[in-house]
């Protein structure tokens, strides 16, 4: 394992709202990752998600595959995906993503069956949404870290109908005996503008600030009770021209079974990704063309699961 890492601590009860942006920036600045506390998602309903994941990762393999990934929802079976393409084999770990419950046509969510898993969808519908507003606030701070108007993001159309995808994790917590290099997810950064990640405490997640050095350096992100773990995507760095950072990290095998649940927020898929005026200059020009969020994701996807969605 690698060196324990400490990061800050981002309350978004907070009404000093100034002073929670400037710790924002200081963290998207400086590792690109931090944790959320006081984020008003209800522990009960956590433990309900996590309790639901673990039923639908138990059912029989065939069952599962009912549910097969179909373009950016569905199940994912194990070494499906290819996070490290200089790796041979797929990574550790199953996985079920859900996407927008409305508004957004070419998006199909795919259900267990009310037969096998009655409060499956409910529970995960219910924990969607709130964890939908809870993004949003957030991207309200995140815009004010940047020195703009705190509703920036919403009037560029970042958030109308966004393309919010909850990701249900399962690593199975299995030593490989064999030469290869494996992990549960392999090194990676996250495509769109944040995660929000929820944990079990086990460990795994590690992150390399510094992704160009070598040997690159990892370090563990511990898991702290009651707070999500958010880390800045893809859209984001390019929105800001590499200022606040989306970070290398990790998930590595351990003998422990885990689970975690994520959201991945990202734009309206005709939101246009561009590099802010304030984050370039004449000696910082923008590092990134102009992209759709919606050609972006697509093309991160397909690269990942080698497929057309």
């Amino acid at each position: 394992m690698g060196e324990t890492l400490k990061l800050p601590l981002i309350d978004l009860s907070s009404s000093d709202r100034i002073s929670t942006s400037k710790l924002i920036r200081q963290a998207c600045v400086e590792s690109g990752f931090f944790y959320l506390i006081n984020h008003g998602v209800e522990d009960e309903l956590i433990k309900r998600v996590f309790d639901e994941s673990k039923k639908f990762f138990s059912l029989p393999v065939e069952e599962k595959m009912k549910l097969e990934r179909k373009g950016l929802t569905g199940y994912t079976p194990m070494y499906s995906e290819t996070l490290d393409p200089t790796l041979k084999t797929g990574d550790l770990k199953e996985s079920i993503y859900i996407g927008p419950l409305t508004g957004v046509d070419h998006v199909q969510n795919r259900w267990p069956s009310e037969e096998v898993l009655s409060l499956w969808r409910p529970t995960m519908e219910s924990y969607y949404e709130k964890l939908i507003s809870t993004a949003k606030r957030l991207i309200t701070l995140i815009a004010l870290a940047l020195n703009l108007d705190e509703n920036f993001f919403e009037d560029v159309g970042a958030l109308r109908n966004p393309m919010g995808f909850i990701r249900l994790l399962h690593y199975p917590g299995e030593q490989i005996a064999s030469n290869k290099e494996m992990y549960g997810a392999s090194a990676h950064s996250d495509y769109g503008m944040v995660t929000l990640l929820a944990t079990d405490g086990v460990r795994g997640l590690q992150i390399c600030k510094e992704k160009d050095k070598h040997p690159q350096i990892w370090e563990d992100v511990p898991h702290v009770d009651k707070a999500f773990i958010v880390n800045i995507g893809d859209m984001m760095e390019r929105w800001t021209n590499c200022l606040f950072r989306s970070t290398l990290h990790r998930v590595t095998l351990t003998t422990e079974e885990r689970y975690s649940v994520a959201l991945f927020l990202d734009p309206n898929d005709d939101c246009v990704v561009e590099c802010l005026k304030s984050c370039c200059s004449e000696n910082s020009p923008p590092s990134f063309l102009p992209i759709r969020s919606g050609d972006y994701l697509r093309t991160r996807f397909n690269l990942t699961y080698a497929s057309e969605v």
